[in-house]
C-alpha cells in the first residue's frame, strides 16, 4: 500500500511539471499597442550604461534603458560575433518606461541583414 501511494504521489508531481506553459507572453504582441523598432544591445558593452555585467538594453528616443521582462541570454549568445555584446541589433518591442527601465511586454529580435556581394562580369 505504501508503495502504491508513493508511486501515485510521484506520478502526480511529475505530471504537474509538464502542465506548465512553455510559451512566454513576451513572444506575443498585443494588437492594441504599437510595435516599435528599437536598437537593442548590451547596455554596458555597447550602449554606454553603467553596470558590471552584460544586460539587455534598448535605445528609445536617443537614450538607453535596461530591459525588464526578458534577458540578454534569451536571444542567443551575447558574446557571439553578432551577439549583443559585439553588435547593436534591431528588435520589435512593446512596453513602457517604468522607473528608468524599459518594461518589455513583447520583444522580437530581427534578423541581421547580410550584405550582398557585387556581381562581377
Amino acid at each position: 500500500m505504501k508503495t502504491l501511494l508513493l508511486f501515485l504521489s510521484f506520478c502526480f508531481v511529475a505530471t504537474t511539471g509538464f502542465c506548465q506553459s512553455t510559451t512566454s507572453k513576451i513572444n506575443t504582441p498585443d494588437s492594441t499597442k504599437k510595435i516599435m523598432t528599437l536598437e537593442a544591445s548590451c547596455g554596458s558593452c555597447q550602449l554606454g550604461l553603467k553596470g558590471d555585467d552584460c544586460s539587455l538594453a534598448v535605445r528609445l528616443d536617443g537614450k538607453a534603458y535596461y530591459v525588464t521582462g526578458t534577458v540578454i541570454d534569451d536571444h542567443g549568445d551575447a558574446h557571439a560575433k553578432d551577439g549583443f555584446c559585439n553588435a547593436i541589433r534591431k528588435a520589435e518591442v512593446q512596453g513602457e518606461l517604468v522607473n528608468n527601465r524599459f518594461v518589455a511586454t513583447y520583444f522580437k529580435l530581427l534578423k541581421t541583414e547580410k550584405p550582398t556581394l557585387p556581381i562581377k562580369n
